[in-house]
C-alpha cells in the first residue's frame, strides 16, 4: 500500500474500548501502518475481551499497552509515566471504537485505566469514532457527553446506521476504514499549507446526451481529479469537487454532482469567484450533439448509419479567463493537457491561450499512465516558464506534487 505524505512518520495513538467492531480497529491499525504512520495501540480491559493485543503488535510491529501498572514487554508500561510520554509523543490521539463508557469517563475527565489517562495527558488532537449497539447512541446521556466533547474541541466521527451484532438496526455502528482514515487525515492536515484556503477541482468526463439512452463521452475515470482532491484536504484546504464520476468521495470534500459540460461550467461559475485554487482536471466534452432526441433513436432497417450533428461546448477555462481579468479570481488556476502527439507544444500553447498558471500535461498513449489506471506520468509547465517532469507514480504522489506547487503559488501571491 502507498505511504501517504500526511501519515507518514506521523505518530498516532489508537485507543481501542470495549465494542465487538474493535475488530475493525486491528484493520485500521494495519492499513495506518502500511500508510507510513506509526502507530501505537492502547486497549482497555473490555477490547480485550474482543481482540487480543497480539493482532495489533502484529500489524504494527509496535508494542501495545494495556495496564497502567506492570512494567514488562507483554504490554505494561516500561515505567510509570509512559502515559505522558504517549500522550506528548502523539501527532493525533484516535479512540476507534468508542463505547458509550469511554465517552462518559472523557467527558466528565474520569482517570482510572491507561486510554482514560493518556487522553487527559495529551495535548495531541482527540478523534474519537462511536460505536455501540440499539438505541445507545441516541440516548441523552451519550448525546449529552458528545455535545461536551465537541464543545472542547474533540473530532466526533458519526457512526453508520446498520445492522448491529444484536440483530437490531439503527445508528452506531463503527465506519469502514476507508472512511475513518479519511477523518484522521483530515485531522492530521488542518493546519498544512492550505489551511483556510478554498479549492475547488474537477473531475471525470462529462457526458453529453444523444436521446435518453445513448451519451458522447470519453475514457477520464475522475482519479486523478479525486486524488488532487484529497490532496487539497490533506493540505488543509475546503475543498469542493465537481465531478461527473462515480467514486468514493474524499473525507470532507463537498461534492457537487454534474453530468454534462454545460452542467460542469454553471457550477464551475458559481463557486469561482470565492475560490483561491482552480484545479480543472475533468475531461470536458469539446463538442455536444445540436439537439438531443427526446425518444430514443430507433436502429433503421438496411445498413445506413447515423449521422450527428454537433456544436462545440463553452470553454471553461476561457470563462475563467475572462471572470479572473474582471475579478482577479480564482488566485491560482491549473488546467491539465492529455495530449496524443506534440505535448509540450500542445501543452504550451494551451497554457498561454487560457492564462493559466499551470498546465499538467500526459501523454494518453502511455499504456501504464493517463484514463483508468492507478498511476500518471506528467510534465508540470508553468507560466513562468518553468518545465518539471515527473516520473511514473502514484496519481496520488502527482496529486501531492501538484497541491504543494498550488500552496507555494499561493504563498508568494498574497
Amino acid at each position: 500500500m502507498l505511504s501517504l505524505a500526511v501519515l507518514r512518520e506521523r505518530r498516532i495513538v489508537l485507543g481501542v474500548s470495549g465494542s465487538i467492531a474493535a475488530y475493525k480497529s486491528v484493520d485500521l491499525a494495519s492499513k495506518l501502518t502500511q500508510m507510513g504512520a506509526l502507530v501505537d495501540t492502547i486497549m482497555t480491559d473490555a477490547a480485550q475481551q474482543f481482540v487480543t493485543p497480539l493482532a495489533f503488535q502484529s500489524v504494527t510491529g509496535r508494542p501495545v499497552y494495556t495496564n497502567m501498572w506492570r512494567a514488562e514487554s507483554s504490554g505494561g508500561l516500561p515505567t510509570h509515566i509512559a502515559h505522558v510520554g504517549l500522550g506528548e509523543s502523539a501527532d493525533a490521539l484516535v479512540i476507534a471504537p468508542a463505547t458509550a463508557n469511554t465517552i462518559a469517563k472523557l467527558a466528565v475527565g474520569l482517570a482510572d485505566d491507561l486510554l482514560s489517562v493518556t487522553a487527559l495527558a495529551s495535548r495531541a488532537p482527540l478523534l474519537i469514532a462511536p460505536a455501540m449497539d440499539g438505541g445507545m447512541y441516541m440516548h441523552d446521556a451519550v448525546q449529552t457527553n458528545l455535545r461536551v466533547l465537541t464543545e472542547r474541541g474533540v473530532w466526533i466521527v458519526e457512526p453508520e446506521t446498520g445492522r448491529f451484532a444484536s440483530g437490531l438496526v439503527g445508528k452506531g455502528r463503527l465506519p469502514e476504514t476507508p472512511a475513518l482514515i479519511g477523518h484522521i487525515r483530515r485531522l492530521l492536515g488542518r493546519a498544512g499549507p492550505l489551511a483556510g484556503r478554498k479549492v475547488v477541482v474537477t473531475a471525470g468526463g462529462t457526458r453529453e446526451p444523444i436521446d435518453p439512452v445513448r451519451y458522447v463521452s470519453n475514457r477520464s475515470s475522475g482519479k486523478q481529479g479525486y486524488a488532487l482532491a484529497q490532496a487539497a484536504l490533506d493540505a488543509g484546504a475546503d475543498v469542493t469537487l465537481i465531478s461527473t464520476a462515480d467514486l468514493p468521495v474524499p473525507s470532507g470534500a463537498a461534492l457537487v454532482a454534474v453530468s454534462t459540460a454545460q452542467q460542469m461550467l454553471d457550477a464551475v461559475l458559481e463557486h469561482a469567484p470565492a475560490t483561491d485554487v482552480l484545479v480543472m482536471a475533468a475531461a470536458v466534452a469539446d463538442y455536444r450533439p445540436r439537439i438531443v432526441q427526446a425518444e430514443k433513436i430507433k436502429k433503421p432497417g438496411g445498413t445506413s448509419g447515423l449521422t450527428l450533428d454537433m456544436e462545440q461546448t463553452q470553454d471553461i477555462l476561457m470563462e475563467i479567463r475572462r471572470l479572473r481579468e474582471v475579478r482577479h479570481t480564482p488566485k491560482v488556476v491549473i488546467g491539465f493537457a492529455a495530449e496524443s502527439q506534440d505535448l509540450i507544444a500542445n501543452a504550451r500553447s494551451k497554457l498561454a491561450r487560457k492564462g493559466l498558471d499551470l498546465i499538467v500535461a500526459n501523454d494518453i498513449t502511455a499504456g501504464d499512465a493517463g484514463f483508468a489506471v492507478d498511476t500518471n506520468r506528467v510534465t508540470l509547465l508553468s507560466a513562468d516558464g518553468d518545465i518539471h517532469p515527473l516520473a511514473l507514480m502514484s496519481k496520488s504522489e502527482v496529486a501531492d506534487e501538484i497541491i504543494a506547487w498550488a500552496a507555494h503559488r499561493l504563498s508568494t501571491a498574497d
